[in-house]
C-alpha cells in the first residue's frame, strides 16, 4: 500500500496481502484502527484476542439469541461487549463488499427482505485462554460453514438450526482485520468506543447481551423458519390470487408470485427462495476471503521465526 493511499495493515491481522492493501485504504478499517489506537498501544494484540459474532435478524425471529450466548459460554468465550445494529441496504453491502461479487440477484433480493426486517445483535467476545491463532479465526471455525449440509454437531450453526444457505442465523468476521473493519461498519464512534472500552477493561457483558436480546424479542414477532410450512403458505397465497397451480414447484410458485406482483410475506419468500433459488454465481470467487486455522498457524510460524 502506498503511504498516500492509507495506513499500514500488519500481517498479524490478515494472511492476505491483497487484504492488507485494500483495508489500508478502507475508510471503515481506518476509522476503527485509529480510534482503537487512541485507547491502547496494542491494536494488533487487541484484534488478535477478540472476535465478533453477529446474530442476524433470522436468529432474532427464530428466538435463538440465548442459545448462542449459552454456546459461547460453553466454548469458553466471554462476552466483553454487546450492541444492537440495524442492517440497512448500505450496511449489508459494506459488510460483504468484497464477497458479494459472487452473489446472485436472487440472493441480493432475498437478503434485503429479511436483513432489514429486524434489528440484529453484535457480540464482542474474547476466549478465556490466550489464543495462538486469532480468536476470530477460531470462532469462525467453531461457528460452522454456510452450507447447512456441511454443518456438524457442536458447531454453532448446527445448534441454532440448519435452514438454508442464506438463513444461517450468525456471521463472524474471518480475521482480526475484519473484526476491526466490521465494527466500524456497524457502529458510530460513540458506540464503538464504548465497545472498545468495555473490552479493554475485560468486563463481562453477558447480562447486558441478554438484556438486549429481550428487547429485540419484544420488538419482533417470532417466526418458524422451516421450509414446508412456508411453502404451504406461499401456495395458499398464490392459489388465493391466481387460482390453483397443483403441479407448480415452490420455485415456480415464488417466481410466478413475483412476476404477478403479488404481496408475499417477506419471511415466507426468503425461506422458500433461499432453498430453491441459486445463491452463488458458479465459477466466481470472492475478492477477499478468510483463512482457516491451519493456514494461520503456518502464517504465524513464519512471522514468529523472523528476526526482530
Amino acid at each position: 500500500m502506498n503511504p498516500e493511499h492509507g495506513i499500514p495493515v500488519s500481517p498479524r491481522l490478515t494472511c492476505h496481502p491483497d487484504k492488507q492493501r485494500l483495508y489500508g485504504a478502507d475508510t471503515y478499517y481506518q476509522e476503527s484502527h485509529e480510534q482503537l489506537a487512541a485507547l491502547t498501544g496494542d491494536v494488533t494484540g487487541f484484534a488478535h484476542r477478540h472476535a465478533a459474532l453477529l446474530l442476524k435478524p433470522d436468529a432474532v425471529v427464530a428466538r435463538r439469541l440465548e442459545a448462542a450466548v449459552d454456546w459461547l459460554t460453553e466454548q469458553r468465550y466471554r462476552i466483553v461487549g454487546a450492541a444492537v445494529t440495524r442492517l440497512s441496504r448500505t450496511m449489508i453491502r459494506s459488510l460483504w463488499y468484497f464477497q458479494w461479487n459472487l452473489a446472485t440477484p436472487h440472493r441480493r433480493r432475498l437478503a434485503a427482505l429479511f436483513l432489514e426486517d429486524a434489528d440484529a445483535l453484535v457480540l464482542l467476545v474474547r476466549p478465556e485462554r490466550e489464543p495462538y491463532v486469532p480468536a476470530s479465526v477460531e470462532l469462525t471455525r467453531l461457528k460452522g460453514p454456510t452450507d447447512p449440509d456441511a454443518r456438524r454437531p457442536g458447531q454453532l450453526r448446527h445448534l441454532l438450526g440448519r435452514y438454508s444457505y442464506l438463513l444461517n442465523l450468525v456471521h463472524t468476521p474471518d480475521e482480526p482485520a475484519d473484526v476491526l473493519r466490521e465494527l466500524a461498519v456497524h457502529f458510530d464512534d460513540a458506540t464503538r468506543e464504548e465497545l472498545f472500552r468495555t473490552a479493554l477493561a475485560g468486563e463481562d457483558r453477558t447480562a447486558h447481551a441478554l438484556e438486549l436480546a429481550g428487547r429485540l424479542y419484544a420488538d419482533t414477532k417470532p417466526r418458524d423458519l422451516h421450509f414446508d410450512p412456508a411453502a404451504e403458505r406461499l401456495r395458499d397465497t398464490v392459489t388465493r390470487h391466481l387460482g390453483a397451480l397443483p403441479d407448480a414447484s415452490p420455485r415456480t410458485l415464488l417466481e410466478t408470485a413475483w412476476d404477478q406482483g403479488l404481496e408475499l410475506d417477506p419471511w415466507d419468500a426468503v425461506i422458500v427462495g433461499s432453498s430453491v433459488l441459486p445463491m452463488r454465481v458458479p465459477g466466481r470467487a470472492p475478492v477477499l476471503d478468510g483463512a482457516g486455522t491451519d493456514t494461520w498457524r503456518r502464517h504465524l510460524d513464519v512471522l514468529n521465526a523472523r528476526p526482530n
